[in-house]
């Protein structure tokens, strides 16, 4: 009884929807996703599992960035003062959250870098010379840090964040804008289509686009507490980085033009945070098909008698897999004990062989989504890759419901305070996206500690009436939630 016990301890105690921050934090632990106890705050220890899966995810993103022109670069983690105070609303808006080396008292002063657009501007000046080189399309990987002084929580709010960010010069600003839009498909294609998970690309207030920015779209996401997580942004920064460094080229006349340029940045370890929350249940991780570390477990079950047989029956359903990533767990613990820690973590498929399969020349195949189990013959080991592409499509499509009715049309005040209690995103009409609107906007969060994240890129959502706060003519469809 005790032994039951303690297993029983390892799993999870609380209801994904009744206790979500609490499932959230025993979900990262008890996966194995990372570990807080190095205890610096902000910073955490991601262990095998969370790695294995952001390195699948790097995978996607890279892959996706160079289909589509971009390069890969590695860049200094340290940004001189000078530049950061080249653009005085970019420091403006950075200045408090910036780590600062010391240093030594004939160096210039160094920041960690919060972002890079003071490291890749000053090498456009010297890479681009005339219209010939351009575009310009760049990328790296890796961390970013910010001295986030709000409670920080795993993942989601922290001091290092691993991503990607693109770095982009064009000639126009139409060249530029179309870069924009390319991002928001990059969100798509892979986030939402490999990932699982949809999003709402919303272009911000004039009140919070990104420092140094000419304008930002956002990519939100609907956690299961009701508030929103920015994922990919993306931002049109316009002439102001070029004119700051000087960073011109020659078009076809000869003539000297600033360059116009943008920036995107997925964050692998947030993007990480709404694929265990959108995906996840009671029982652990859901991971999908795309990015498990181990898309298929195979657990032999075997007495002394039969052990080699059924090993090597195994041996034989992985070799006939080998494009996929697939393991044969071999340990001396019990079947139920080894269900439970792959259930746990996530892995969309579990095969069963003991000794009615290997008689039989089939196997157990239980499904991670569903908790269904089939039997399948070895001859239809095939239409695995195929039962992947239908496990992720499911998650998605629960994701996409999810997202659609907990967004709800809001004529009222009221309405958009019920919304905002009940954990939902309100949509409603709204006066002015720029200063104009916000007065209205700090009522809405004084009211409902819920935030104007802007509106619907690319989807012609039409004003019809007055803002609901200051009753004058609307001029957007704005969505209001609480946000992480």
């Amino acid at each position: 009884m005790q032994k039951k016990e303690k297993e029983s301890n390892r799993g999870l105690t609380v209801n994904k929807e009744k206790n979500f921050s609490e499932w959230y934090s025993q979900i990262i632990e008890k996966t194995e996703i990372l570990d807080t106890r190095l205890g610096i705050k902000g910073f955490v220890v991601i262990r095998p599992w969370g790695t294995k899966l952001i390195e699948k995810m790097y995978e996607f993103y890279e892959e996706e960035l160079q289909k589509k022109g971009h390069e890969p670069t590695i860049m200094p983690s340290v940004i001189p003062e000078a530049n950061l105070k080249k653009e005085s609303g970019h420091i403006k808006g950075f200045t408090p959250e910036v780590f600062w080396l010391e240093k030594g008292k004939e160096e210039e002063k160094l920041a960690l870098r919060p972002t890079s657009e003071t490291l890749y501007t000053p090498m456009f000046k010297l890479w681009i010379r005339s219209h010939r080189d351009l575009p310009m399309k760049l990328y790296q990987r890796g961390s970013v840090f910010r001295y986030d002084t709000k409670a920080t929580r795993p993942l989601i709010r922290g001091r290092e964040f691993y991503w990607i960010e693109t770095h982009n010069a064009f000639a126009t600003k139409k060249e530029a804008e179309s870069q924009v839009q390319e991002d928001i498909q990059t969100t798509e294609n892979i986030m939402h289509q490999k990932f699982c998970i949809p999003f709402l690309p919303l272009k911000r207030p004039e009140w919070d686009k990104f420092a140094g920015a000419e304008y930002t779209i956002g990519s939100d996401v609907l956690m299961p507490d009701g508030k929103v997580i920015q994922q990919p942004s993306t931002h049109l920064m316009g002439q102001k980085f070029s004119k700051a460094f000087n960073a011109k080229f020659k078009n076809e006349k000869g003539q000297e033009k600033y360059l116009w340029t943008t920036a995107y940045g997925p964050a692998m370890s947030r993007i990480l945070v709404s694929i265990i929350s959108t995906h996840g249940d009671n029982r652990g991780l859901v991971l999908p098909f795309s990015i498990s570390p181990i898309q298929i477990i195979i657990i032999p079950i075997f007495t002394a008698k039969d052990k080699n047989k059924i090993l090597k029956y195994s041996q034989e359903i992985k070799e006939k897999l080998k494009d996929l990533r697939i393991k044969i767990d071999e340990t001396e613990k019990r079947p139920g004990e080894k269900y439970y820690k792959w259930e746990l973590k996530g892995v969309p498929f579990r095969l069963e062989i003991g000794k009615e399969e290997l008689n039989n020349k089939e196997l157990t195949i239980y499904i991670r989504d569903t908790h269904k189990k089939q039997k399948i013959k070895f001859n239809q080991l095939k239409n695995i890759p195929k039962l992947g592409k239908e496990f992720d499509n499911r998650l998605k499509k629960n994701a996409e419901n999810f997202l659609k009715k907990n967004i709800v049309i809001c004529k009222t005040k009221e309405q958009i305070k019920k919304t905002i209690k009940e954990r939902k995103i309100a949509k409603t009409n709204w006066c002015s996206l720029d200063k104009n609107g916000l007065k209205c906007a700090e009522y809405v969060e004084k009211v409902t500690n819920a935030e104007i994240r802007g509106t619907f890129v690319n989807k012609k959502e039409k004003p019809t009436g007055k803002c609901v706060i200051c009753n004058k003519p609307a001029t957007a469809v704005v969505y209001i939630a609480k946000s992480y």
